[in-house]
């Protein structure tokens, strides 16, 4: 492979040389008759071993793109909004009370279109099913399917989801003819490998571009996605949000959902869904309309290597589990706020959005290991999974201790002007109605004890904290100069 590689540059530097050699001959000498045209000149031969390799390389995307393509979409979305304006006449007295002065205020209905790509990856009897993102067909009143073959067809969306921002649409053919998409194998994409892909970029219908994978495993957290997107600097543009991402045996891999640009073009910096991420949901859709996540009950964070060393846990990666639900699946199977969660069923945790799509891809009612560093202690829990609820999720009065301690640095004493003879953690993030809301914390309070044991680390304070959470729990606060106890907190009933 590395050879072919060198001798393919060799041969695109070769391919550049005579290019430009073509350029500089289209002009003519000033007062010559000796006019040379482009046309008239006789091509640079390419080396025969250099051409075999670049005509197989052009045969191959030919190949690709003549075969994924019939399976490409375009996807012409129609949205309806109300506006209403506001009559300055209304109010005024009876005799204005004529059209145009007081009537009521206009409300009015209006259309707008955007367009979007897609695949088709699945049919069921002449039920035919198209891939594409929730961005593309989000608050949709209608939405067409238009074929390669420019055929179109009335689409009908079968389920969306924001999480991952993909979006499952049907139409209906007795064409056994369609193709559908072969579906790759995402977990074997790596940096370096060719890929194309495909779509409808600002309108310029089925369009095919060439790249790289530039990188995997990025983030999505620009974009508010728990994905592990793949980048690429294959040319992606708006309207091929949807479209596939393919690679050189013609299989999706991954479905292209956004650009990082200044301009608004592409800059070479695209990026796509990885295909594994997408394929449980696919059978989701069509069975349930929705994608069912399993939930642990946690609050996650990223942290630093300096609150790794307060909380005791030493140099490892994982995710702070910094609040947990009440009476949630991770309570009841014994994780405590503060635990570092470093394994989920013996598989590593890198991050808090790998650690989320692990949880998420677990069917409500198994059991999963979750493995734990509390301290220098490594623990392995089992824990019974349910189904996530958005409702539940985002109820913060549920969340225990309902905000998350941090270590009282240097930076936050000369900030708040608290004395070195202070000790404790630092109180952030109180959620509403939560029980440390109860409690009356504050962001920016100093809590120096937990059920009057003084408590000088986040590894203290949260080793107190579970001690006493069967219980009752209190806390001695410093704020504003001065040190208080809270209220007395009851967990059990």
């Amino acid at each position: 492979m590395k050879t072919i590689g060198k001798t393919i540059i060799a041969v695109a530097l070769v391919a550049a040389v005579s290019v430009g050699v073509l350029a500089l001959s289209c002009r003519a000498g000033n007062g010559s008759a000796n006019v040379v045209y482009a046309q008239t000149n006789p091509a640079k031969s390419l080396p025969e071993d250099g051409l075999e390799i670049t005509q197989a390389l052009q045969q191959s995307f030919r190949s690709i793109s003549s075969q994924v393509l019939p399976a490409v979409v375009e996807v012409d979305v129609t949205t309806k909004t109300k506006t209403q304006s506001y009559n300055p006449f209304k109010d005024l007295p009876f005799f204005f009370n004529m059209p145009g002065f007081g009537d009521e205020d206009d409300t009015r209905e209006y259309e707008s279109s955007a367009l979007g790509s897609g695949v088709i990856v699945r049919r069921t009897g002449d039920t035919i099913y198209v891939l594409t993102n929730n961005h593309v067909t989000e608050n949709s009143s209608s939405i067409k399917i238009k074929l390669n073959d420019e055929r179109e067809f009335e689409g009908t969306l079968v389920g969306a989801d924001s999480r991952i921002d993909i979006a499952l649409v049907s139409f209906k053919s007795d064409d056994t003819s369609i193709t559908v998409a072969a579906l790759g194998n995402s977990d074997e994409v790596q940096q370096g490998d060719i890929v194309l892909a495909l779509g409808s970029p600002l309108g310029y219908f089925a369009s095919v571009t060439q790249g790289i994978v530039s990188a995997t495993g990025r983030s999505g957290g620009e974009i508010g996605s728990i994905s592990d997107f793949i980048q690429t600097d294959a040319a992606i543009n708006q309207g091929n949000s949807g479209g596939p991402l393919v690679n050189i045996y013609g299989e999706v891999i991954g479905i292209n959902t956004w650009i990082a640009s200044q301009s608004g073009g592409s800059q070479g910096l695209g990026f796509s869904i990885p295909i594994n991420n997408i394929k449980t949901a696919i059978d989701q859709f069509i069975n349930k309309g929705k994608v069912s996540y399993g939930w642990l009950g946690v609050s996650l964070s990223d942290v630093t290597q300096e609150y790794k060393d307060a909380l005791g846990v030493g140099k490892v990666t994982g995710a702070l589990a910094s609040e947990v639900f009440l009476e949630s699946p991770a309570m009841k199977g014994g994780l405590q706020a503060g635990d570092f969660i470093i394994a989920i069923d013996g598989k590593d945790v890198k991050d808090v959005n790998q650690l989320v799509r692990d949880v998420g891809n677990i069917p409500a009612g198994q059991t999963t290991t979750i493995t734990v560093k509390r301290g220098s202690s490594t623990i392995d829990l089992k824990i019974k999974m349910d189904e996530r609820s958005d409702e539940i999720a985002s109820d913060g009065s549920k969340l225990w201790p309902g905000f998350m301690a941090v270590p009282l640095s240097d930076t936050i004493r000369k900030q708040q002007k608290i004395s070195d003879k202070i000790k404790g953690v630092v109180v952030t993030n109180v959620q509403e109605k939560s029980p440390a809301a109860a409690l009356r914390l504050q962001n920016g309070d100093v809590i120096t004890a937990v059920n009057d044991t003084p408590v000088s680390t986040v590894e203290e304070f949260y080793a107190a904290l579970n001690i006493n959470s069967k219980k009752e729990v209190w806390f001695d606060v410093h704020s504003g100069g001065h040190t208080i106890s809270t209220g007395h907190y009851k967990l059990e009933k």
